[in-house]
């Protein structure tokens, strides 16, 4: 399968480049991948297509500040994008401009107080170790001189706004550098409005780092190499998303993430897809012809073309659907990526 496949082209102006005053006030297309057809929604509309015993599957990992704007010690500007906080002070990043990096280089950030020396550059990745402080005020120092790790096609710098909106409001875990979007859209009046149907909610955590957003250089998608990211399901997470799907349930999983790692974590319990318990690292990647087992339906952003995004609807939904329900959405002016509207894969 050709990355081509997955290339669409969209207007610049239906970038969302700030979020809406309300969080549930976007645009929800419904795709019913069943009958081929689309209708156009609110968000708040969304307990609608919900009911008893169903179940709704939440990211709860939460966005930390991950840009660093400082300089090199030699001089020039250098921006740091932490990807992965690896252990005590040392971080999986990126770094731009990368051309004239070197180990052992050092960067200074904010007022001097925080600095980092690079230990590792190479095709794969990039690391660092910041030197100074350490612990909990380094965490700390980091979060007061990092800005919000808004994407690059958002034209603009963060501001305060950002620090609460690109954030969905069951955050919980903190580990990602990038939201999980479809959790945006949220409010507590909808998920009040969700629980009253009878359907259950249920929370697992994945960070969300390069794995996600990494490009796809192979003209073969089959050739990508999806990096890791870690991920979470709890005992009590497992067994009342087990208990749904034997009642005869949906499962909705809210985003690319939450369905990855359900799918991470599927097996076959007596010829039923169930979910095991279990943390770790998963590098799984899913695009056509990849059938999903433990997701019934899905609510999504709409994503970047030629995207590991693009490709895991795609496999939910056939890629022809997907792609016609992207056209749909572009003539009728939705608002796409991360501030964008939303998509729910009936």
């Amino acid at each position: 399968m050709k990355i081509s496949e997955f290339d669409y082209t969209l207007p610049k102006e239906l970038i969302a480049q700030h979020p809406l005053k309300e969080r549930d006030a976007s645009r929800l297309l419904v795709l019913d991948k069943a009958k081929g057809t689309i209708r156009h929604k609110t968000f708040r509309d969304l307990p609608d297509y919900v009911a008893s015993p169903d179940i709704l599957v939440l990211n709860d990992t939460k966005v930390f500040p991950a840009r660093l704007n400082g300089t090199r010690k030699s001089g020039g500007k250098v921006e740091v994008f932490l990807l992965e906080d690896l252990s005590e002070g040392v971080f999986r990043v990126l770094i731009k401009p990368a051309k004239k990096v070197k180990e052992g280089d050092l960067f200074v950030f904010g007022d001097g107080g925080l600095r980092c020396e690079v230990t590792k550059l190479d095709f794969s990745e990039k690391i660092i170790k910041f030197l100074s402080p350490s612990g909990t005020i380094l965490q700390e120092k980091i979060a007061e001189v990092a800005e919000v790790p808004l994407p690059p096609y958002i034209k603009r710098r963060p501001d305060e706004k950002d620090s609460l909106r690109y954030q969905t409001i069951y955050a919980e875990n903190e580990g990602s550098c990038a939201a999980p979007t479809a959790g945006l859209h949220f409010t507590d009046e909808v998920l009040n409005a969700i629980r009253s149907k009878g359907t259950a909610i249920a929370k697992l955590t994945l960070h969300v780092n390069y794995a996600t957003f990494a490009p796809v250089k192979t003209e073969d998608v089959r050739e990508h190499h999806m990096h890791r990211e870690y991920y979470e399901i709890s005992e009590e997470a497992a067994k009342t998303i087990n208990s749904v799907r034997k009642a005869g349930g949906k499962v909705i999983a809210v985003g690319t993430t939450s369905a990855r790692t359900l799918e991470t974590c599927a097996f076959s319990n007596n010829g039923l897809s169930a979910i095991k318990a279990q943390k770790g690292f998963t590098d799984l990647f899913i695009y056509p012809p990849h059938q999903l087992k433990a997701v019934d339906m899905m609510l999504t952003n709409f994503h970047l073309p030629r995207s590991t995004l693009l490709m895991l609807v795609s496999a939910f939904a056939g890629k022809d659907l997907i792609m016609e329900a992207y056209e749909e959405a572009i003539r009728e002016k939705y608002r796409f990526f991360s501030y964008g509207d939303a998509m729910l894969i009936i």
